[in-house]
């Protein structure tokens, strides 16, 4: 089995590309913590391993972050040893894939524009946010403001602001007038 790995534009984070589905068309899996990846008997593995900071698993790609105190030249291997012997034991990837529906919180008078901008998320900003390794989740819309969740190798990413701000908005508002600004939230 051959794992290719990238660089992202979060230093503290690589992408890796088992060359085979990860999550498939089940959705993303985002793991902030060891707790978290319980679900996951990947993401624990991954977890297991000593300077792990954060474990994203996309479509096709695995996107881990290191706490800064090994660095990955000495992680890297080990995250490759991980990943390859989760593979290769045919264990499942997550137990309970994908964002939980109805989380979304906007005016059901505003479902046209909301679909609208989900509609531009999918085909404009998913593609290339999940080319750096990440993915943007929309979670509300209300007075005109969009709020979105970054996730991967976006979260906690040095340029993930400005992205935000410089692109996915100015996009959103050329496309869709009742969009006056975009606020990234947590959850």
């Amino acid at each position: 089995m051959f794992i290719e790995t990238e660089s992202t534009p979060n230093p503290a984070t690589l992408k890796f590309l088992p060359g085979r589905d990860v999550m498939g068309p089940r959705g993303t899996a985002d793991f902030a913590s060891a707790e978290a990846a319980q679900r996951s008997p990947l993401a624990s593995k991954l977890f297991g391993l000593p300077g792990i900071a954060r474990v994203f698993l996309g479509g096709d790609f695995i996107t881990v972050t290191e706490d800064g105190e090994q660095g990955w030249q000495a992680l890297r291997p080990q995250v490759l040893g991980a990943i390859m012997e989760h593979f290769m034991s045919g264990a499942p990837v997550d137990a309970d894939a994908g964002e939980a529906a109805g989380d979304d919180d906007f005016d059901p008078a505003d479902a046209e524009i909301v679909e609208q901008i989900k509609e531009l998320l999918d085909t404009r900003v998913r593609p290339a946010v999940a080319g750096d390794g990440g993915d943007i989740v929309f979670r509300g819309f209300r007075e005109g403001i969009v709020k979105l969740h970054l996730q991967g190798a976006c979260s906690g990413c040095p340029s993930s602001r400005a992205t935000l701000k410089h692109g996915v908005e100015n996009m959103l508002k050329h496309y869709v007038p009742e969009v006056r600004s975009v606020e990234q939230v947590d959850a």
